[in-house]
């Protein structure tokens, strides 16, 4: 894609759109006693909203988003809601060109807040300056590179940076177009033990044909901070579902 047929993209795509995955997904721990209080379920809901079109100094876009992520102990009895993570950001983003004037990445800077929206012991929260790109590694395999300098953090959870770290990559490779997908998430703790985060999953697409981009996902969880709640918490779930599979960066 040049940097004219970009811009007409940019033009066709909807001011209101999806961010991140939307997914219900349910399953069961591998590192101790499966029961109704350590099965559950997550599930996440993600939308970005264009500000303008219209490019921006330097050639710059300006969008918001919203991400809310919950864990529903949905197996007990009255089905309480054990953590909710909501993540509102502001972001400003730049297509990068190639001396060819063929797209080679995206970049984006953005100011994010995250907080699981309680008071007193149980209060977790810590704001980001976050910088962000992505871009195709191989003909089938396109790659996001993440790091963030966290401020206003400290009250509730000061040693947050032991266990999410400063930075994130995470890569995804197409088996199959439109059918089958592999992706991976890393992140290391600012430590010398091994806390940090491998998150795997499996995107199939059951549909002959699959304009809605309605998949099937399988996930596997291994780490700490899933949840903003119990960040602490080593945790090895697995789940599967269903995931409206974000097509952000399908321009790629």
């Amino acid at each position: 894609m040049n940097r004219e047929q970009f811009k007409d993209s940019v033009r066709n795509v909807p001011y209101f759109s999806i961010h991140q995955d939307n997914y219900f997904i349910s399953g069961v721990p591998t590192n101790m006693e499966i029961n109704s209080s350590t099965a559950n379920l997550k599930y996440q809901i993600s939308f970005k909203q264009t500000i303008t079109r219209d490019q921006l100094p330097w050639g710059t876009y300006l969008f918001l988003t919203y991400t809310q992520k919950s864990f529903w102990n949905v197996y007990e009895d009255s089905s309480p809601f054990r953590d909710i993570n909501f993540h509102p950001k502001l972001a400003i983003g730049k297509p990068i060109f190639s001396k060819n004037d063929r797209l080679k990445g995206f970049a984006i800077l953005s100011l994010e807040h995250e907080s699981n929206g309680r008071d007193s012991i149980y209060s977790r929260s810590w704001n980001r300056l976050v910088g962000s790109y992505t871009t195709k590694i191989s003909q089938k395999t396109t790659a996001n590179f993440k790091a963030w300098l966290p401020f206003a953090y400290k009250d509730g959870n000061p040693d947050l940076l032991e266990y999410v770290g400063l930075t994130e990559v995470n890569i995804e490779h197409e088996l199959k177009k439109d059918k089958l997908y592999l992706n991976l998430m890393l992140r290391k703790g600012l430590n010398l033990e091994g806390k940090g985060t491998i998150r795997s999953r499996v995107y199939y697409s059951p549909f002959t044909n699959n304009k809605s981009n309605q998949y099937l996902m399988l996930e596997w969880y291994l780490g700490q901070a899933e949840g903003l709640l119990e960040y602490k918490e080593s945790r090895s779930m697995i789940r599967i579902g269903y995931v409206i599979k974000s097509n952000e960066f399908s321009i790629f």
